[in-house]
């Protein structure tokens, strides 16, 4: 795993000087459930896109808000990368992206009657959005709308 200290003097000092924002922390929901009975959705932040999809554009400043959807139909070995940062090595994640994106993990539980089975569809956002304006007012509460109308019973957000 890597240290901070592995980072370039610039990334460094990026981080020390980010005003992060500060969030409140709300209880979480208990299942109501066993695990074996409920369906779940995926989102990452490894920027993962399907290959008829624009990828995710590197070039905008402080990030690309956008999301992409996912279907639960995806071979996951078809999807590419396309996050930014320069201090994440996307070489695990395009030989096997299920390391950010374990929806062939679900599946394999699912069929083993651990999980129920995988919600119809998943998202992806790039990770590193160093101006999370447009995120926070317009692609995540879009989201979150969709998830709604899905109503899974929980979502794994796997962050990269």
């Amino acid at each position: 795993m890597a240290e901070l200290d592995d980072l370039s003097f610039a990334d460094r000092s990026f981080m020390k000087l980010y005003r992060y924002r500060v969030s409140t922390w709300k209880a979480m929901t208990r299942l109501e459930k066993p695990l074996a009975e409920t369906r779940g959705a995926l989102i990452t932040t490894a920027a993962l896109h399907l290959s008829e999809q624009a990828p995710f554009d590197e070039t905008i400043r402080g990030g690309d808000w956008s999301f992409r959807e996912i279907s639960d139909a995806v071979a996951v070995k078809s999807l590419r990368c396309a996050h930014k940062s320069r201090s994440f090595d996307r070489t695990g994640i395009e030989r096997d992206p299920n390391l950010a994106f374990p929806l062939d993990r679900l599946r394999e539980l699912a069929a083993r009657r651990v999980l129920g089975p995988p919600n119809h569809r998943h998202f992806s956002f790039m990770g590193s959005i160093t101006a999370p304006a447009r995120l926070l007012v317009e692609s995540a509460p879009e989201v979150a709308r969709r998830l709604k109308e899905d109503r899974p019973d929980w979502v794994l957000l796997t962050p990269v």
